[in-house]
């Protein structure tokens, strides 16, 4: 019987898939899934939740829940990590305080200084879990979900001898959406993806063998699907290559298109995608979630069938890869540079092709990015390692000098009002960064 342990395991949708998906592997159908959360009432709900899963699927998987972390990592095989450092009540000043200073963010939960600031608060979390699995099951495969992906991933892979990567869905999302834009069968669509989370392209994108490029630009000539995606597209007509990350994401991670009203309203505003880019668009979702978020729960708790068929996630293939079946499993990871893309800076993350096998996870060289991608994503990159520079030394000067070279906060702020701004982050945060306090 295996093991995998659920850290966050409160994220009720997020779990609810993961683990159907783990028990639709023949291997894993008797795996015991071991379910840990800090918030009782969650974690009794998605005990709740993966319990009926195992019913429907007439599993002998073994269901376990737990308030200790000790006890959920204790001899897995595999761990999932999917946390949340403070609710809603304290991030939502990631997005509030900028937008004071004119700074106007959608999401912010990647990079900049919302993205930061989510880094400091999480970091602590993510390092003491990470030690944990160093000593209670210091040979799992140890993956991922937790934003910001890049900074996380990076400070954990350096500060501790873990097997882990990070997975984000946008690279199969998107592959997905330009071959039904171009009327492909994925079954015949091939790629190479890489950079960094959020902000990695398709450096090649093929139709049976064939550069399918042209006609992704001939597609965006249709105005429906070029409003679909305005920010991408836009970015794809002046880059020449795809990024995986939505519009709204993306237009925070670039000077283009967020720091003029009037571009927000052209470019951020409207639009068919989930996400366009309006100001605080998960911000809203979340605080009108707060008073009510049980309701979906109970509703789905309450059904007579579910749906356990397999989902798109790639944790339960790479399991399945390394300790199930050992089919070997490609998929796109968040790994340290360390020879991966060459003109990125080593040692950065980097989202790259990682190949999943009994011999564990083995990162693909990739090369160079082509020099236009490579200006946008080393700025990105370099902030984030200042940034986790100076959350490890505890040095609130490094924070402001990674925010200050920001591409839509320094096209936005001057350099003091930037230090007004992250002095104001600080004083919000106060009680969620100890690492500060030396």
């Amino acid at each position: 019987m295996k093991k995998i342990a659920f850290i966050g395991a409160g994220s009720f949708g997020f779990t609810r898939t993961l683990v159907k998906d783990i028990l639709s592997f023949p291997a894993f159908s008797d795996a015991e899934i071991a379910l840990m959360d800090i918030n009782p009432k969650r974690l009794d709900y998605i005990t709740r939740a993966c319990k009926k899963i195992v019913e429907a699927g007439k599993y002998p998987a073994k269901i376990t829940a737990t308030l200790n972390r000790a006890e959920a990592l204790d001899g897995a095989d595999g761990v999932l990590i999917t946390i949340l450092s403070g609710g809603v009540k304290i991030w939502r000043y990631d997005v509030e305080i900028p937008k004071k200073y004119g700074v106007d963010i959608n999401v912010g939960d990647t990079r900049g200084p919302a993205g930061i600031f989510r880094y400091l608060r999480t970091a602590n979390d993510m390092l003491d879990i990470a030690r944990d699995i160093e000593k209670y099951c210091p040979n799992a495969i140890v993956l991922n979900y937790t934003n910001p992906m890049a900074m996380l991933c990076r400070t954990v892979q350096g500060e501790c001898n873990i097997n882990m990567t990070g997975l984000c869905h946008s690279v199969q999302g998107t592959a997905q959406m330009l071959a039904k834009w171009i009327g492909a069968d994925m079954k015949d669509v091939t790629y190479l993806c890489a950079g960094i989370n959020h902000q990695a392209f398709y450096l090649d994108y093929k139709v049976n063998g064939k550069d399918a490029y042209p006609l992704i630009r001939a597609a965006m000539e249709n105005p429906e699907i070029y409003n679909e995606e305005i920010v991408r597209n836009e970015m794809f007509l002046a880059l020449d290559y795809y990024v995986t990350e939505s519009s709204g994401h993306n237009s925070e991670y670039n000077a283009w298109f967020r720091k003029r009203p009037d571009l927000i309203e052209k470019y951020c505003t409207h639009g068919t995608g989930w996400n366009p880019g309006v100001y605080g668009y998960i911000l809203d979702h979340y605080l009108a979630q707060e008073d009510n978020w049980e309701k979906d729960i109970i509703d789905w708790l309450a059904k007579d069938e579910i749906d356990i068929s397999r989902g798109h996630e790639y944790a339960a293939s790479i399991f399945n890869a390394v300790f199930g079946d050992n089919t070997m499993f490609e998929f796109n990871g968040n790994v340290r540079n360390f020879g991966l893309i060459d003109n990125l800076p080593e040692g950065c993350c980097v989202e790259v092709p990682v190949v999943a096998s009994q011999a564990g996870l083995r990162a693909m060289h990739v090369g160079n990015l082509p020099d236009q991608l490579a200006i946008l994503v080393n700025t990105s990159a370099r902030c984030e390692e200042l940034a986790i520079k100076g959350s490890l030394e505890g040095d609130r000067r490094k924070i402001y000098q990674a925010i200050a070279f920001d591409p839509l906060t320094s096209s936005v702020l001057s350099l003091r009002e930037i230090q007004s701004m992250v002095d104001e982050m600080f004083a919000a945060n106060e009680d969620y960064l100890p690492q500060f306090r030396k």
